[in-house]
């Protein structure tokens, strides 16, 4: 029997969002993970906030709606906040019930420098990898290291000639550079540049990303500007801040870091150096760590590394980037990495199980 198109509804709903999300759903997991690494970090939220006045939002909450906006590719916290209004899943994730009311998306850009000065994304990381250091999933042994190129929050008009340019370069031998001359009144920090001979200069920041080789989880993170040479030094960096405990530690690398003191002092670290070699000149890399047959493996691993920034690029849309300045950009790059690896880590623990 055909049935009626009635739709006046009831009175009263006894459904909580709890149990509109199916028991498998991936969320769950990546829930429980979510919540033992914002507890862990508790403690750093107090000091951010005043002591009297009206109660804010969560922080919690406004960093599993970050989460969410990057795991599924949301363009906009405006259309963030739209989801919530109507999908359960995002409100049972965020920890909104069916009667609260969803903030306004302005929420975000007033919190943002709050979060930012309290180094939060950076101390979310860290529980992050405290979860992949519980469950034996990071070696500290052997990393690579690699960085990309992040369009910046600026057109091409707005590059223009500087009012004083200086009279020394940041050049060698204090040559003039062009970015010495012009540069974005958008994004001051912004610099244009191009990794490879083909294409057209953009104005971009480069993102670096030091990665554990065994599973494939980011380990460390930086931005810089977009010069030459900035990847080595950044690289540098992550190394001396994620220094390996062991003393027969690689870090593998393209071609761009075979260069002579970059490989100095990575070996003054106690870590040897398994990037790949540069055939137009006298490669830095000598026959000491390519006899080794795990050097060739280490260059066959350095290629996830390329799956993070496309995951980076194609899922959390950082291919261009929505704010200006590196420390904005960095603080996004480290919630995108920490999304990152709690996916890896759901994933590597489903196959253990």
């Amino acid at each position: 029997m055909r049935g009626d198109d009635f739709q006046q509804s009831a009175m009263f709903c006894y459904v909580s969002c709890e149990d509109m999300v199916p028991q498998d759903h991936p969320l769950r997991s990546l829930r429980t993970q979510v919540d033992q690494c914002l507890k862990a970090i508790s403690k750093k939220f107090k000091p951010l906030y005043s002591t009297f006045g009206r109660p804010s939002v969560a922080p919690e909450k406004l960093l599993r709606a970050l989460l969410l906006q990057m795991l599924y590719s949301i363009r906009s916290e405006r259309l963030l906040m739209e989801q919530l209004r109507y999908n359960f899943l995002f409100r049972w994730f965020v920890g909104l019930s069916m009667e609260d009311a969803v903030w306004d998306a302005t929420v975000f850009s007033k919190n943002r420098d709050r979060l930012l000065e309290g180094d939060i994304a950076r101390a979310f990381f860290g529980a992050v990898l405290k979860q992949a250091r519980a469950g034996d999933l990071l070696s500290d042994e052997h990393f690579s290291v690699d960085g990309t190129l992040i369009e910046a929050w600026a057109s091409e008009k707005s590059f223009q000639r500087r009012e004083e340019p200086p009279q020394k370069g940041s050049g060698a031998r204090g040559k003039v550079l062009l970015h010495d001359v012009y540069g974005s009144r958008t994004d001051p920090e912004a610099r244009k540049f191009k990794k490879s001979r083909h294409g057209d200069a953009k104005l971009a920041h480069l993102g670096h990303v030091l990665m554990d080789n065994r599973h494939g989880l980011a380990a460390n993170t930086c931005v810089t500007e977009a010069t030459t040479g900035a990847e080595r030094k950044a690289g540098l960096k992550m190394l001396r801040q994620s220094r390996p405990k062991c003393g027969h530690a690689t870090l593998g690398g393209d071609k761009g870091f075979d260069d002579q003191k970059f490989v100095t002092e990575v070996r003054r670290l106690k870590v040897t150096p398994h990037v790949a070699q540069f055939e137009r000149r006298t490669s830095s890399i000598d026959g000491r760590t390519t006899r080794h047959p795990g050097y060739q493996q280490s260059l066959q691993r350095r290629s996830r590394i390329e799956q993070i920034f496309s995951w980076l690029k194609n899922v959390a849309m950082l291919r261009k980037t929505r704010h200006r300045g590196h420390r904005k950009l960095e603080w996004l790059l480290t919630m995108a990495l920490s999304a990152y690896n709690l996916i890896r880590i759901r994933k590597l623990t489903t196959q253990a199980a």
